[in-house]
């Protein structure tokens, strides 16, 4: 592991007598209070915090479906709204295609609630 820059910090037996469950970094992350704690099954639960140092990354958010309720109702009218033979009749498939997909995302972003991750 050295040669690839890596450190390995388990050094006490997880299961029976061997290492067999590994915690390993790059050297400039550094583990804090390593500690084998109770078994689950025939392994320690390994515990410790991690610290990191170094540039500050954005972290980032995104968007998932809530379980709040959805208006069917209001999203199928404004589907419904749509002139979909005009779209048909003038375009390829390929440009149907996403202009229903957009269609379909405006609609959903309006009528389903969603919330950051």
């Amino acid at each position: 592991m050295n040669t690839n820059f890596l450190l390995q910090h388990v050094n006490e037996p997880t299961t029976q007598n061997n290492i067999l469950d590994l915690v390993m970094t790059t050297p400039d992350l550094r583990i804090i209070g390593l500690e084998l704690t109770d078994m689950i099954s025939d392994h320690h639960m390994i515990d410790f915090a991690l610290e990191v140092h170094g540039p500050h990354t954005r972290t980032r958010y995104k968007n998932i479906f809530s379980h709040a309720p959805i208006n069917f109702e209001l999203m199928k009218e404004e589907l419904g709204s749509f002139h979909y033979e005009a779209v048909m009749r003038n375009n390829n498939a390929k440009e149907c295609y996403l202009i229903l997909k957009g269609k379909n995302a405006t609609a959903t972003e309006h009528h389903i609630q969603t919330k950051r991750m």
